[in-house]
């Protein structure tokens, strides 16, 4: 997927701009519940038979970058599941084709949340072919994201919350908050009922749905990034249907948004410093040959664009707050660090900003589709963030009150601009775009955990950005003796992309069932040790 990434790159890809997750019964009252067909509350369990007595049909797909092998499916799931009658939506799926003794299928989610798993399949292609020797291997895009009822905020929403927790704003924190509510009220108004059930609960719900309609008993599953935090409400809320699971680049499942962005931050300009070292050993690199001073030309470059943002042919302006997104992906990976020094040299060196849009929306672009799922131009600019926040904010019980809030935004700039001064701003956006929106759920806080399911393979990595090390053991800590942890030695976001050692132990327990021991490793050479 990297390769097919970078060459994309590479060849000056025009990508679209960025702008800037309590059903689950048990015990012997909830299984006397479900035999009645009644719910905790006394309420009639809605039916949902037509959704899952459907199968998916296969079709070659559309799109002349599309490989020829890959072919399209719909599945169609409540908008609502607690009111099926409400509506529907149209979730967009995409295959690859078992080549060996088909066993089932195998679902992938890679992560975001908002990012489009039918591209995500298209372009990774080389890295998941080895499971089609059992599987077809299938992804989709989740409610909300690319071609499934993709939802928006409008263009300019990240920059007006970016604005609204600007230093020179917080003098009156309440203002800010004000624009924040205006900005929530935007998004329900771009977005539609969709809006309202994006959380993880629901998707975990529909990937149900879709485990039935490829005609499973269980669900295989293989989840990157925010895609472990599904899989770990898919087990807790689904337990009886766990088939073989792996989750890398494990998620947390317990700290509030606000410190999950922390984190973030922190990760994230670690990987920008060992950027700036490899690169200033390159006569290439745009920011000279002394590291200390490249990392003040950085802060200075994203400051730069914040007051004079650059006009892109997309008819909006490219800020600083997308260049720090735009970095943040080129740092996901060492691969991609000589891709991320020719975009900022384009960028510091001609005023190129091609290189730099297109990290920041990871080279993808929907591919186009007949109704009822979205057109590749109908598809908003802004889908991947806006579906970000809407899943992030469906999935945190946590709203301040305005009071509370105003007292502590001045502190949490602070927090976070020590933290990081490139990424922080950028991460506090998006953390504060909660305020304004109804509470999230508490069902991942309180319920996810202490699983009765088959074992599941977690993989932490030690220098991952995104998803720190100390993830992998809270969650794994968590979900109880199920969870068997894989210690990935290396750097980067997750590992299945960048460790032949991970890739074959997580294709080995896939394909076969065989689980390394928990705590063994693999070395930075791909070693593996106990």
């Amino acid at each position: 997927m990297l390769a097919e990434l970078t060459e994309r790159l590479r060849g000056g890809h025009r990508a679209l701009s960025p702008s800037v997750r309590r059903c689950a019964a048990a015990g012997a009252v909830g299984l006397v519940l479900l035999a009645t067909g009644l719910t905790a509350t006394g309420r009639a369990e809605p039916d949902l038979g037509r959704f899952y007595d459907q199968k998916v049909r296969w079709a070659a797909c559309e799109g002349t970058e599309l490989p020829k092998d890959l072919q399209c499916g719909t599945v169609t799931v409540p908008l609502d599941y607690a009111k099926p009658e409400k509506g529907t939506l149209e979730l967009a799926l995409a295959r690859y084709r078992a080549s060996g003794d088909r066993r089932g299928s195998v679902l992938l989610n890679f992560g975001g949340p908002g990012g489009s798993g039918v591209m995500g399949l298209a372009q990774g292609r080389k890295d998941f072919l080895g499971l089609t020797e059992g599987y077809d291997v299938v992804s989709f895009d989740p409610r909300g994201v690319g071609r499934s009822a993709p939802v928006s905020c409008g263009t300019d929403a990240t920059s007006r919350a970016l604005e609204a927790t600007d230093g020179e704003e917080m003098s009156d924190p309440r203002d800010a908050l004000r624009q924040l509510r205006e900005v929530a009220a935007e998004c329900a108004e771009h977005s539609g009922p969709v809006l309202a059930h994006m959380g993880t609960v629901d998707v975990a719900r529909d990937l149900d749905v879709m485990r039935q309609a490829l005609g499973d008993k269980k669900l295989n599953y293989l989840g990157f990034s925010y895609g472990t935090r599904l899989g770990a409400v898919y087990a807790a809320r689904f337990p009886d249907k766990v088939g073989r699971m792996a989750l890398d680049g494990v998620d947390t499942l317990t700290e509030p948004l606000a410190e999950q962005g922390l984190a973030s931050a922190r990760g994230q300009q670690t990987a920008l410093d060992n950027f700036l070292t490899w690169c200033t050993e390159e006569l290439a690199c745009p920011f000279g040959q002394d590291a200390r001073a490249a990392r003040e030309h950085v802060v200075d470059l994203v400051a730069s664009l914040d007051d004079t943002p650059v006009p892109t042919d997309f008819g909006y302006e490219f800020t600083g707050q997308d260049l720090a997104g735009a970095i943040a992906q080129g740092l996901y990976t060492k691969e991609m660090w000589p891709v991320l020094q020719r975009a900022l040299a384009q960028l510091v060196e001609d005023g190129d900003t091609h290189g730099v849009e297109a990290l920041a929306s990871g080279g993808m672009a929907p591919a186009p589709s007949d109704e009822p799922l979205a057109d590749a131009e109908d598809v908003p600019l802004d889908n991947l963030p806006a579906a970000l926040m809407a899943v992030n904010c469906a999935d945190d019980p946590d709203r301040p009150g305005v009071e509370q809030l105003a007292r502590d935004l001045t502190r949490l700039r602070r927090s976070y601009e020590e933290a990081s001064p490139v990424f922080g701003p950028y991460r506090l956006a998006q953390v504060v775009l909660c305020h304004g929106r109804p509470k999230g759920t508490d069902y991942i806080r309180e319920e996810v955990k202490d699983l009765d399911t088959p074992k599941m393979l977690l993989v932490g990595t030690r220098g991952d950005p995104a998803t720190p090390y100390y993830w992998t053991e809270q969650t794994a800590k968590r979900l109880g003796p199920s969870a068997v942890v894989l210690d990935n030695r290396n750097e980067g976001h997750t590992g299945y992309g960048s460790s032949e050692c991970v890739h074959r132990k997580v294709d080995d327990f896939l394909l076969y069932g065989s689980l390394p021991r928990s705590g063994s490793s693999c070395g930075a050479e791909d070693e593996d040790r106990i």
